[in-house]
């Protein structure tokens, strides 16, 4: 049984008042009320005013009250329509709220993010997005492989770990990948070297010295660039000591077996301490950038997606050029 043309308030049943209440009644009450009037309200929610004065009615006859006297050029809202005015400011404006309470909640993720990345990455952009993520998910646990470039972007085909960080030379078939880092290589000596802390030198100098460097550093791997610098600038010196691992590299160029390349700012400590002494040119080898790298064709658990997404939410934050390892 439906409610009588104008019912009296005693004999509304609550429970089945606010079962079968239509909100968006109040919605149309609320704006006839802010627009004074049923025309503007019509303009306003871009409907028909014969439906906004039918959802009106509808109300009023559900309340049992007049809302709002209308007719004959006069609008006006009543005592009652003051009263459930107010409610109803209210009500929407709790609503309103709603995203923004959900909106710093997040869900209780679990499950195990393994990341296969090559060596000595610094950069805060990865240090901060591993903290903020154990932070807002802390039963997330970790695993962190250290590999060369080609056996992470071989364990990420084989979807073997979630995300890799590594060298790219070109793109790798069935990889997406974004810019993690920019790093400048600059060539460096030991203490032991003879060209420790001399002064004056060019690249002209380096040229019949023995060679430290990486096994990716050929024309066709990862760190081409390396290679290309050597063959442009006529270095003869025998490659006396290779290895994938940057503290490898960085320990034989330290004892000595010749000069070498390392990102600047792995090298810089070393440097402030006597242990490394940087070499021409000044401005560096090569730029080699350090990147994110996925399978797009993974199945990854809730831990691993939120992950993901995470860090390159936050590295896309900034532009490439800027993303640099301070």
């Amino acid at each position: 049984m439906g409610y009588g043309v104008m019912d009296s308030p005693s004999q509304i049943d609550p429970e089945r008042f606010s079962r079968e209440l239509d909100w968006n009644l109040l919605r149309t009450f609320l704006v006839v009320v802010q627009e004074g009037g049923i025309t503007s309200a019509a303009t306003r929610m871009c409907v028909t005013q014969p439906a906004v004065s039918l959802a009106l009615k509808r109300l009023e006859q559900q309340l049992g009250r007049q809302l709002v006297q209308r007719g004959g050029g006069k609008f006006r809202v009543t005592e009652a329509g003051e009263s459930i005015y107010r409610e109803v400011v209210e009500i929407y404006g709790n609503i309103s709220r709603f995203g923004m309470m959900v909106r710093d909640v997040t869900e209780e993720i679990s499950g195990h993010v393994r990341v296969l990345m090559i060596s000595r990455v610094q950069t805060r952009l990865l240090d901060d997005a591993v903290r903020e993520f154990h932070d807002r998910h802390p039963l997330v646990t970790f695993r962190f492989d250290v590999q060369s470039a080609a056996e992470v972007h071989q364990g990420l085909q084989q979807k073997i770990g979630s995300l890799g960080i590594c060298l790219m030379r070109e793109p790798v078939p069935g990889l997406a990948s974004e810019v993690l880092v920019r790093q400048t290589y600059r060539l460096y000596c030991g203490a032991p070297h003879r060209l420790f802390r001399q002064r004056g030198l060019g690249t002209q100098d380096l040229r019949q010295e023995n060679f430290v460097s990486f096994v990716s550093d050929q024309i066709d791997g990862m760190l081409s660039p390396l290679a290309v610098f050597r063959a442009k600038e006529g270095f003869a010196g025998r490659v006396i000591g290779s290895s994938s691992n940057l503290d490898e590299v960085r320990r034989m160029i330290v004892c000595g077996l010749g000069v070498g390349p390392l990102p600047e700012h792995i090298a810089a400590p070393d440097v402030a301490e006597g242990m490394l002494w940087p070499l021409p040119p000044a401005e560096g080898v090569a730029p080699v950038d350090i990147h994110i790298a996925w399978n797009p064709g993974a199945r990854l658990n809730p831990a691993e997606s939120a992950f993901l997404e995470h860090l390159l939410a936050k590295v896309r934050e900034i532009p490439i050029p800027q993303r640099l390892p301070g």
